[in-house]
């Protein structure tokens, strides 16, 4: 396959990729069961300081892109400004689903059909890491965290670098229940996404659009 061929294709699975992890997030977020920890520690800080939950997971975003920086040893601008491209929408589809998913009463569900979906919403987000890991055009910068982690520091192991890179997350979550007694987001699904969200991103790498080769930039 040509260059021009090769990277159209993997722009449409970035942006497949893009729509599952949004749509997966946001599952999670409304099935009040436990979300991923990156978006457990937004939801809780959005509940902290009482801003729009996209609105927060986009600054808690930049902060990731600067601790990207540092872990590189420079600036990449060409891949700060993908970071940037790639947390505007979905920062701002995982706020309007999940509040979509609200209004529409989906709190109201049975909780063993809430407890699947949360389920479903983390293999969703492990595959959708997968995917644009893989295409790696643009990437989240909390996904770039956890992708430089892999390839740098862990030689290639994606279980490894999901867990230490939810490190700040963790600590995150720990700071927003001090200072306000509570915890939000935090259940389940955020269990199964510290123990498996790694191992399920290493499995669709070798099972979910198989063509589709890392196109390694560390």
């Amino acid at each position: 396959m040509d260059k021009k061929a090769d990277f159209k294709k993997r722009v449409l699975f970035l942006a497949i990729s893009i729509v599952l992890n949004s749509f997966s997030n946001a599952l999670t977020v409304a099935s009040h069961c436990g979300s991923a920890l990156w978006t457990a520690s937004s939801v809780n800080l959005s509940e902290w300081f009482h801003f729009p939950l996209g609105n927060v997971l986009f600054v808690e975003g930049i902060a990731v892109v600067i601790a990207n920086a540092i872990l590189l040893k420079q600036l990449e601008w060409h891949r700060m400004l993908g970071n940037l491209v790639f947390m505007i929408p979905f920062s701002y589809l995982v706020g309007g689903i999940s509040n979509g998913l609200d209004t529409h009463g989906f709190l109201n569900l049975p909780l063993g059909i809430r407890v699947l979906a949360d389920i479903l919403g983390i293999v969703g987000i492990g595959i959708a890491v997968s995917i644009y890991q893989r295409a790696n055009i643009v990437l989240h910068p909390n996904d770039d965290l956890t992708y430089i982690v892999r390839f740098k520091f862990m030689h290639g192991k994606a279980a490894t670098a999901q867990w230490i890179s939810y490190i700040p997350a963790i600590s995150l979550i720990l700071l927003t229940f001090t200072v306000t007694g509570h915890i939000y987001a935090v259940g389940l699904g955020t269990l199964l996404a510290f123990v498996l969200q790694g191992a399920v991103t290493g499995w669709a790498d070798r099972h979910v659009f198989t063509t589709l080769k890392h196109h390694l930039n560390i």
